[in-house]
């Protein structure tokens, strides 16, 4: 909204010519985004608080978690709000990409904020069932993929990371794949949310890892010496993980341990749509598991556990998702915290490396 308002006042007025560098508008999104993280986040808890809006604690989850019965949850609100508004101010929105962005994030939070709805405020301690939770999610999912490629014509080739020409092109099952990056990436940080702090970490991360691959695939010249698929248009999405990045960082505010307010399915569902649609925009879909790796680690313990439970009766962990398993062991919450957050920040490196290691 703000570049549609002022950068056409650039032919009047020369400083107004900042707002035509997709740089200049990621910085003040991103600020934007923390600003309001700052000015909505008490207020969003002190109603969260006085309308009982309360995380239910699992009896057979450690013993430790039930002393936070009670805290305020669905702040995934926040992170929602506060990623939407700066991008519709500061990006371009006759992007596409954009709005395919926006369309999915909001999508996704409103599955996660129905879910949250009816476990905290109905009291149904199983909220959606997995099956509709599922079924909206591939039906949101499917739309946007859809949408990416017929309707802007991306083109169906994935990238292989540490591989410089090997491109192979998926044709009418490139729908299918994007489906399952998105629904993959969404359940994965939702299985990730157990501890204060866990789960907005890495998707901090994530979200200013993209938002440099969202530069680069947008800038021809630059795609073009690093060879990697040059996206038109798609520069724009630096914007938006920008924003993501900083509603993250203000969230984190609230969100340390101990936490004052929990995301709940209302963000983890949406940030973690959210990054895949963007991997998937950016021509970077197979690197997100790498960007990711700790979602992609705490989604891979769940299916190990339940395949092994379920066939041998056995249990390879003390509890799924695996932070579960180092609190068991002892661990204290801000170390498996942080030490998860290292080694998302390693992994996030060794995706940026892919761009020249190939």
């Amino acid at each position: 909204m703000l570049y549609h308002l002022l950068f056409p006042l650039h032919a009047d007025y020369s400083f107004f010519n900042v707002f035509r560098y997709i740089t200049f508008r990621t910085i003040y999104a991103a600020i934007t985004a923390l600003l309001l993280c700052f000015v909505i986040g008490p207020w969003l808890i002190r109603e969260l608080g006085s309308h009982q809006i309360g995380q239910v604690i699992r009896r057979d989850g450690p013993e430790s978690h039930l002393s936070k019965e009670g805290t305020p949850t669905m702040g995934g609100l926040l992170i929602v709000l506060a990623s939407v508004i700066p991008t519709l101010l500061w990006a371009n929105l006759g992007n596409p990409y954009i709005w395919i962005a926006v369309f999915v994030t909001v999508g996704f939070g409103a599955i996660g904020f129905v879910d949250d709805f009816k476990k905290v405020i109905r009291k149904d301690p199983k909220g959606l069932s997995p099956r509709k939770k599922l079924l909206f999610q591939f039906a949101l999912a499917a739309v946007a993929a859809t949408l990416i490629y017929l309707d802007i014509g991306i083109q169906p080739n994935v990238t292989i990371p540490f591989f410089k020409k090997m491109n192979p092109s998926l044709g009418a099952f490139y729908i299918p794949f994007i489906i399952l990056v998105i629904v993959g990436a969404s359940n994965a940080v939702n299985l990730t949310d157990g501890l204060d702090g866990l789960a907005i970490g890495p998707s901090i991360i994530s979200a200013g890892t993209y938002m440099l691959f969202a530069y680069l695939a947008g800038h021809i010249k630059i795609a073009s010496y690093l060879q990697i698929p040059y996206v038109p248009g798609a520069g724009e999405l630096t914007i938006f993980c920008g924003a993501m990045a900083g509603a993250g960082i203000g969230f984190l505010w609230f969100n340390t341990y101990p936490a004052q307010v929990f995301m709940g399915d209302t963000g983890s569902l949406s940030i973690g749509a959210a990054l895949g649609v963007v991997a998937v925009m950016v021509k970077q879909e197979i690197v997100l598991a790498l960007v990711g790796g700790v979602f992609v680690m705490e989604a891979l313990s769940v299916i190990v556990q339940v395949y092994s439970y379920k066939t041998t009766r056995k249990r390879i962990f003390r509890m799924a998702p695996i932070h579960h398993h180092f609190e068991l062991q002892g661990w204290a919450e801000p170390k498996i915290i942080v030490r998860f957050w290292i080694i998302s920040i390693i992994l996030a490196l060794l995706a940026i490396s892919t761009l020249k290691i190939r």
